[in-house]
C-alpha cells in the first residue's frame, strides 16, 4: 500500500515539476531572445472600450565602449486620435539590459532625448524597459499548457502563461522575434498580434532634442 500511494504522489508531482521547468525554459529562451535590427511585430491593443496600434521593433545599433546596443522601439498610436502618437525607444544591449539613452515623442511634440542620470530618473518604476517588465513578469507565471491560438497574424502553437496575482492570462511563442502571441487582462483588456516581419525603421525622424542636464549629473559612459 505504501509503495502504491508513493507512485501515486510521484505521478500526480510529476506533471508539475515538469511544468515548472518547461516554464523556466521558456522564459530563459525568451530573456536571450537576440535582438535583430530592423524586425518588428504590430498589435491591437484594447484597454477601456478603446482600441490602440502598437508597433514594437528594433530600429537601429550602435557600439559605446565595444559593447552593441539596439535601439528597442514602441510606437503607440490611436486611430482615432492620431495627432496623440506616443513613441518611446530605448537603447540597450539586451532584452534584460540597462537603458543607455531614451527618446520620447508625444504627438506633435519635438523629440526629447535623456542620457545619463535623466535615464535614471525616467526609468524608475516607469517601465521604459517594457521588454525587460515582460521577462520579470514571465517568472512569476504559472505554465497551463502547449495551446494552438489564432490571432490576426495566422495560427500559433503558443505557450499559455497565467499570472495569479495580475489576473493575465498571456500566450508566448519564444522561436519568435516579439514572443507575445495574445494577452487578456481582467479589466477585459487584451494585446493580440496582427502582424510581423522585416526592414522596420525609426518612426522618429527629426534629431533629438537634448533634455536639459540635472545639476550633478554624470555624462553617459
Amino acid at each position: 500500500m505504501f509503495r502504491f500511494t508513493l507512485t501515486l504522489g510521484l505521478c500526480l508531482a510529476l506533471p508539475v515539476a515538469l511544468r515548472a521547468q518547461d516554464k523556466e525554459k521558456i522564459c530563459r529562451d525568451v530573456e536571450t531572445q537576440p535582438l535583430t535590427p530592423g524586425t518588428w511585430a504590430s498589435y491591437d491593443w484594447t484597454n477601456g472600450g478603446a482600441t490602440s496600434k502598437m508597433r514594437l521593433a528594433v530600429v537601429g545599433q550602435e557600439t559605446h565602449a565595444g559593447v552593441t546596443y539596439y535601439w528597442l522601439e514602441a510606437k503607440i498610436e490611436n486611430p482615432q486620435r492620431p495627432n496623440e502618437t506616443m513613441i518611446i525607444q530605448a537603447l540597450l544591449p539586451s532584452l534584460t539590459g540597462d537603458v543607455r539613452t531614451v527618446v520620447l515623442k508625444s504627438g506633435r511634440q519635438p523629440a526629447m532625448r535623456a542620457s545619463g542620470q535623466m535615464v535614471q530618473m525616467f526609468t524608475k518604476g516607469q517601465g521604459t524597459n517594457f521588454a525587460a517588465e515582460f521577462v520579470r513578469g514571465c517568472r512569476e507565471t504559472e505554465l497551463v499548457g502547449w495551446e494552438q491560438v489564432t490571432v490576426p497574424a495566422g495560427s500559433v502553437r503558443a505557450a499559455h502563461l497565467r499570472h495569479a496575482r495580475t489576473g493575465t492570462d498571456t500566450w508566448i511563442q519564444p522561436a519568435q522575434r516579439f514572443p507575445v502571441v495574445k494577452t487578456t487582462m481582467r479589466d477585459n483588456g487584451s494585446m493580440v498580434l496582427t502582424a510581423q516581419g522585416t526592414g522596420a525603421k525609426s518612426s522618429i525622424t527629426e534629431t533629438p532634442l537634448d533634455m536639459p542636464s540635472l545639476p550633478g549629473a554624470s555624462p553617459p559612459r
